[in-house]
């Protein structure tokens, strides 16, 4: 039998990428970009999905030269589940609709799927959504009632990573213990207990700065910031998120940039991304506690994860941890390829939302 055809689909706030896998092979692969004054002419990310779908509809038709078995979808904001593979139904796409934990482009993920499954007469599938919550009961508390944590993070491509990693060591991923650092736009640092998530930082609130991040910041500074006077609760939120960490620093966001300016001789830019890799370090070894130190290795992995500067300033602070692996790039299309492809096989069970 030959192996089936899997599209996956991508949408993030200025993109959606696009790949078509024969298996575990990547056929081909597309990245549909839209100009910001595009996207400025909508209310909202939902009032997206046709501009979209459209733009996605143009590259797949041509491509597609035998029957899809799945369409697989990014996951989004949605309730809190666990990690794995689900089938995309009506309450996942009432809840995404809601932007029931915020409005992101990846909502839009398990709508696209299911529409394109329809089109093809295939199964629709996300995994691994932001959402995965998986904590421990330790890792909720905040330091008031008022205020409790939850789970948010990259979930895809540390589950992704933490399978890499065991798959390195040989053995199956429920006997395993890493610390997983996901970089990218944002950081998320999780211990991973037997492939499960049990701990993590809020990218959008807490733990390193990153590039477009603040990542967590002096409370009583913020609050006196929040009734300055000078800010409103929306501009609050964008300097958090979106214009915080490299960006409100060094007026950039793209690593390559600010490593052209250390060659150069500049000392600030050096500072500040050492800082970052300072704290990230620092997330590191907190997590690492979660885990009483015992650990096989620290993981390190996403687009920032191709900086050797960077990542040789975290090793030089962790390495007292134990091994090192670092995975650069997110490989998000490949993890929900594989994951469609496992429940395909047989050898995962997709879930109900």
């Amino acid at each position: 039998m030959p192996p089936p055809f899997i599209l996956i689909v991508n949408p993030g706030s200025t993109s959606t990428k696009l790949a078509l896998f024969e298996g575990q092979v990547q056929q081909s692969a597309h990245t549909v970009r839209y100009e910001s004054t595009e996207l400025k002419r909508f209310g909202g990310i939902w009032d997206q999905f046709e501009f979209r779908m459209t733009g996605v509809r143009a590259w797949l038709h041509p491509q597609i030269h035998s029957r899809l078995s799945a369409v697989a979808g990014m996951g989004g904001l949605l309730r809190a589940v666990q990690g794995g593979m689900y089938r995309v139904n009506a309450k996942m796409l009432a809840d995404a609709h809601a932007n029931l934990q915020g409005e992101h482009a990846s909502n839009l993920g398990c709508a696209m799927a299911d529409a394109l499954a329809r089109e093809y007469g295939c199964r629709a599938f996300v995994g691994d959504p932001v959402s995965v919550d998986e904590l421990i009961p330790l890792a909720r508390y905040s330091g008031h009632p008022l205020i409790q944590r939850s789970s948010l993070s990259h979930a895809l491509n540390i589950h992704a990573a933490a399978r890499r990693a065991a798959a390195a060591f040989g053995r199956p991923l429920d006997g395993t213990r890493f610390v997983v650092a996901h970089l990218g736009g944002g950081i998320s640092v999780a211990p991973v207990l037997g492939g499960k998530i049990v701990d993590v930082n809020d990218a959008n609130s807490d733990g390193p700065f990153s590039p477009e991040r603040t990542g967590g910041l002096p409370l009583q500074q913020l609050i006196t910031l929040c009734y300055s006077g000078k800010y409103t609760e929306t501009e609050m939120r964008s300097l958090i998120r979106g214009h915080g960490g490299l960006i409100a620093y060094l007026g950039t966001s793209l690593a390559t940039e600010v490593e052209r300016r250390i060659a150069e001789g500049d000392s600030v830019a050096r500072e500040v991304f050492e800082a970052m890799a300072y704290q990230i370090a620092k997330e590191i070894g907190a997590m690492a506690t979660v885990l009483n130190g015992a650990i096989d290795a620290v993981v390190v992995t996403g687009g920032l994860a191709g900086s050797a500067m960077l990542t040789r300033w975290i090793e030089q602070r962790i390495k007292f941890l134990g091994q090192v692996l670092i995975y650069p790039g997110e490989d998000e299309m490949r993890a929900l390829a594989e994951g469609a492809l496992r429940v395909l096989e047989g050898t995962e069970e997709a879930m109900e939302y």
